[in-house]
């Protein structure tokens, strides 16, 4: 199986070339990069384990971009979501290179396609170009992050290790939601592309599901430190989300805007909604991870924050600067 992976450079990407080395089974990769990012550290290391490695620009004309992807029976996407014309112009040179699978760049959480989150439904309008080219597809949803559930400790300790700090306890902070390790990622996409059921049809993966209140207690317990909970009640967070959302659609549909608005929808839908568990998915038509792969391994919740307290975790986007980042110690998401 000759997969073809565009945005090899980014987290996403980077996990699911490790997953396929590791798990996937006669499987030949193709990292398609921007001339720029060729030099990357992380480009030069998957380069080293065999991955070819082909120059790329996503702003190539349609028969550039065929040229591109003839030959590969996968082709996966995992560019920054909001880039719907990027994929809908991949996803027509996809289906002109006769491509057996496009897998759209979603690897979020479990969602409704309209209403709730914006760049969900960003996603859905990418889903439904392919839908209305035939192009044989999967969509491949996951868990929240581990890497984006940690609370900062008042040492200081694991700052190293995160980027996006979750010192908002949202309600009472016993909402459930569905985790998954970052490193995971790949694991599940090797099984998922090789398997004839998730064919034109959405998967929802994760690991396992935790509150807040147990996370909080978790690191509490394995640092000897007492974690501030900041509660954010229904009433402030959908406040939050109506005020975001009329700075976005009714003021200025700007870039900064928009993530703004995906930084206060998260909490939203993830704890407070409960949208990104298992049942929900199901209800939504996903397939089940669990049920397709039950022998998969993962990485256990509570050995990823052991990591983190011995100092061997990393931060996702750790030399990515988004512009919403936690500055003199003001909390995000």
């Amino acid at each position: 199986m000759k997969v073809a992976i565009v945005g090899a450079s980014g987290e996403t990407g980077q996990s699911i070339i490790k997953g396929l080395l590791q798990h996937g089974e006669n499987v030949d990769i193709t990292a398609l990069v921007r001339p720029a990012s060729i030099s990357k550290p992380e480009i030069e290391s998957v380069k080293e384990q065999g991955v070819t490695i082909v120059p790329f620009e996503l702003e190539a004309t349609h028969e550039e971009l065929v040229g591109a992807l003839t030959g590969h029976d996968v082709v996966i996407c995992c560019i920054i979501p909001w880039s719907a014309d990027s994929q809908k112009a991949l996803a027509d040179a996809a289906k002109t290179a006769g491509v057996k699978r496009f897998v759209p760049s979603a690897f979020g959480p479990s969602c409704p396609p309209d209403g709730v989150m914006a760049l969900r439904e960003i996603k859905e309008d990418v889903l439904n170009h392919i839908k209305k080219i035939c192009l044989p597809y999967t969509v491949i949803d996951v868990g929240w992050w581990y890497q984006s559930t940690l609370p900062r400790l008042p040492s200081g300790k694991i700052d190293y290790a995160l980027k996006f700090p979750m010192n908002n306890v949202i309600g009472d902070g016993n909402y459930t939601t569905a985790l998954t390790d970052l490193r995971d990622v790949g694991k599940y996409v090797a099984r998922i592309i090789a398997d004839p059921r998730t064919l034109n049809s959405s998967v929802f993966v994760y690991n396992e599901i935790w509150t807040q209140e147990q996370i909080f207690t978790l690191l509490e317990k394995g640092s000897g430190e007492k974690v501030a909970r900041n509660y954010l009640s229904k009433t402030e967070v959908e406040a939050s989300v109506e005020a975001a959302r009329k700075a976005y659609y009714d003021v200025d549909r700007s870039f900064a805007n928009l993530l703004g608005l995906a930084v206060v929808q998260y909490p939203n839908s993830i704890w407070l909604r409960g949208d990104n568990l298992p049942e929900r998915a199901k209800y939504l038509g996903y397939l089940s991870g669990k049920e397709l792969y039950p022998d998969v391994e993962h990485v256990k919740f509570e050995e990823y924050v052991a990591e983190v307290l011995a100092g061997k975790g990393k931060a996702p986007y750790a030399n990515r600067i988004f512009g919403f980042e936690p500055k003199d110690g003001a909390d995000s998401k």
